[in-house]
């Protein structure tokens, strides 16, 4: 089968509509992981363990079950107990959930990392916990994190084509429907894994310079 750049010119902006939808969903992916994760790093460290326990539980339990099986389970099992969403806030549920207990494990280590002396100053000037947290820790432990951090948002964005499974139009999805309906894959395929190289490309050189810049962690 030939190359034909009118099929291609024809396909292209509902490739760049599905694109759209991938961005997007990477992006509010990427801010609820951030959030949950912080969330729960935090719990972790509490010393009431019947707070921590159940936290640190749920964590694995999600961390160690397929994204895939998680944004089933979203999308058409939590309906059967009333709760309704669209396609694209379970996948963006689906994909923050997962990714935030892989960021917890990020948090945590930063936060670890802060030394003791800042912990005993900040009770030391009667700083309450919040002001603790905003105004000592967090500042001190987030720009080492923002490395690693990265590197779970482009994980997660080229895991978007899972969004597929449940109906969102994202890159993938879009592709597919226009191979099947053409019954045409070279092009509308070969489109989607040069989209997805070229964000990851960039990506990474984004990552370097933040590496060069904060310093790496492993």
């Amino acid at each position: 089968m030939e190359w034909d750049w009118a099929f291609v010119i024809q396909i292209l902006p509902t490739l760049i509509e599905g694109a759209k939808i991938t961005i997007l969903a990477t992006l509010l992916g990427s801010i609820v992981a951030a959030i949950i994760g912080l969330v729960i790093a935090i719990v972790r460290r509490s010393k009431n363990r019947l707070i921590s326990m159940p936290m640190g539980f749920v964590a694995e339990f999600i961390r160690g079950t397929p994204l895939l099986v998680q944004l089933y389970f979203i999308f058409y099992v939590l309906p059967d107990l009333g709760i309704t969403l669209s396609p694209l806030v379970a996948g963006v549920i689906g994909l923050g959930l997962h990714y935030g207990t892989y960021t917890a494990e990020v948090y945590r280590a930063g936060i670890d990392n802060v030394a003791r002396g800042q912990w005993e100053a900040s009770k030391a000037c009667n700083l309450s916990a919040r002001q603790a947290w905003t105004q000592i820790i967090l500042p001190q432990a987030l720009p080492p994190m923002i490395p690693a951090l990265a590197n779970y948002f482009i994980a997660m964005f080229k895991e978007t084509p899972l969004l597929s499974a449940i109906t969102v139009l994202e890159l993938m999805n879009q592709a597919r429907s226009i191979a099947n309906y053409n019954y045409r894959y070279i092009e509308p395929i070969t489109l989607v894994g040069a989209f997805f190289l070229v964000i990851s490309l960039i990506s990474v050189f984004g990552l370097r310079w933040l590496e060069r810049r904060y310093g790496r962690i492993d």
